[in-house]
């Protein structure tokens, strides 16, 4: 069974969707974190985003290793390095690259196949699982995303007022809803859970139910 969870930056998907996975036993897939893998992998060899084309031959020719607890490129542990503002700021040039998608989108539907798998991103249930047996679309109101994800930062060592996160968060989303391959948007036979004013527990336990109403013969 797959379960797909898409959505806007900030929403909780990847914390929810790892949860979600150990409480079902399923495997978790962070979709996120190959888009910022590639990024990292142009950024150390200081590739030019200007040329779209070498950033397709640099993800052709990654050696990217999703886990459920670390992420490796090329033999190298980049778990905690991918999530620093400095890669968050140039991840949309992998995530827009139509390329560099049809690669990592090839890459995870080989990862879930044949397997029961919790996966997250922003083009989950829409294009790369769009036959998945449940799909949610978890999202927050921005305010409340941009609060999540300057707690996350200031909680990583890297501080960042809320005021910036969202100015960031807002020129994301705009990305994201509009580049032309696998835009951010919520999949016809989704289920949309909104998260403003509940607990990561209560989220967790209405995601399950979700999933086991699908489950259910």
């Amino acid at each position: 069974m797959i379960v797909t969870i898409d959505g806007p930056a900030g929403a909780g998907k990847s914390t929810i969707a790892r949860a979600l996975a150990q409480r079902l036993g399923f495997r978790f897939l962070d979709t996120g974190a190959m888009y910022r893998a590639v990024a990292w992998a142009a950024r150390q060899q200081q590739l030019d985003w200007s040329q779209p084309e070498a950033l397709i031959d640099l993800a052709q020719g990654l050696d990217l290793c999703i886990t459920e607890r670390a992420v490796t490129v090329n033999g190298i542990d980049v778990t905690q390095d991918i999530r620093s503002n400095e890669i968050t700021g140039v991840t949309h040039y992998a995530a827009n690259n139509p390329g560099v998608r049809h690669i990592l989108v090839a890459q995870q539907r080989q990862l879930a196949d044949g397997d029961n798998i919790v996966t997250e991103g922003r083009d989950q249930g829409t294009v790369v699982f769009p036959h998945a047996e449940c799909k949610i679309y978890l999202t927050a109101t921005p305010e409340e995303r941009a609060r999540r994800r300057a707690q996350e930062l200031t909680e990583r060592g890297q501080p960042t007022a809320v005021e910036e996160v969202l100015r960031k968060q807002n020129e994301r989303d705009r990305r994201d809803a509009s580049r032309e391959v696998g835009p951010l948007v919520a999949a016809d036979d989704a289920v949309e859970v909104e998260t403003d004013g509940l607990s990561p527990m209560e989220v967790l336990d209405r995601l399950e139910a979700l999933v086991r109403e699908r489950m259910r013969p």
